[in-house]
């Protein structure tokens, strides 16, 4: 999953981004409510994580603008205003969530969790997606095919995941790349190719099918 963290605050901006990455994560950092709202306008995430004390523009109206433009994002505030009255106005402005500073990392990421169940059909009643023989277990990020365990690279997770969230997509090479990569990362011009070769090498060649001129797509056909 895509996740905008949106944090001011450089030290906890930062290891947050770490401890987010460490659990497959694909996250961009910005430390403006100006910049977190032109990323969301222009880029598609899956998450966001949201302080309200930003310099500019304030948390709260990155919110309400976001849900002016009808944008489907789960919303999780994290912040340090604890006052009933600032998390009643968060939540009216349009949050999903909100959690106060400081916080357990462990509780941070099942809220996370929680939120993608709930934005996420395929994954709303388990924490697992499955297509025939394939499981993915995407709360301890573990993999098998026809019951074995199937080590699989951060970044073929994460692809894997796409595809099965959404089986019947066909799927742009810059839609592909947008969930494997955040700002600022390197990405090799075969490096898609890659992942996908090493995807049907340990699932099969027919799991994921070439749509010509257009990109990817999750086989549909039955394979159980």
């Amino acid at each position: 999953m895509r996740l905008l963290l949106v944090e001011d605050d450089p030290m906890l901006g930062n290891s947050l981004k770490q401890a987010l990455q460490a659990q497959h994560y694909v996250v961009d950092w910005v430390q403006t409510g100006l910049s977190a709202l032109t990323a969301l306008q222009t880029e598609h995430f899956d998450l966001a994580v949201m302080d309200l004390g930003l310099p500019g523009l304030d948390g709260v109206r990155v919110i309400e603008e976001v849900r002016d433009q009808r944008l489907p994002l789960p919303i999780l505030i994290l912040t340090a205003r604890d006052s009933v009255e600032d998390r009643v106005r968060g939540l009216d402005a349009g949050a999903d969530d909100y959690l106060l500073k400081p916080f357990d990392l462990n509780e941070l990421l099942a809220r996370l969790r929680a939120l993608g169940r709930r934005n996420n059909a395929a994954v709303a009643v388990s924490n697992e997606l499955r297509y025939g023989d394939i499981v993915l277990d995407t709360t301890h990020h573990q993999a098998s095919f026809q019951g074995q365990p199937v080590n699989l690279s951060r970044r073929e997770f994460l692809l894997l995941e796409v595809f099965l969230s959404r089986p019947g997509q066909v799927f742009t090479r810059q839609q592909l790349e947008q969930s494997l990569y955040g700002w600022g990362e390197e990405v090799e011009s075969n490096a898609l190719e890659v992942h996908i070769h090493h995807l049907r090498r340990k699932f099969g060649n027919e799991v994921i099918l070439t749509v010509r001129g257009v990109g990817y797509r999750l086989a549909t056909e039955n394979r159980a």
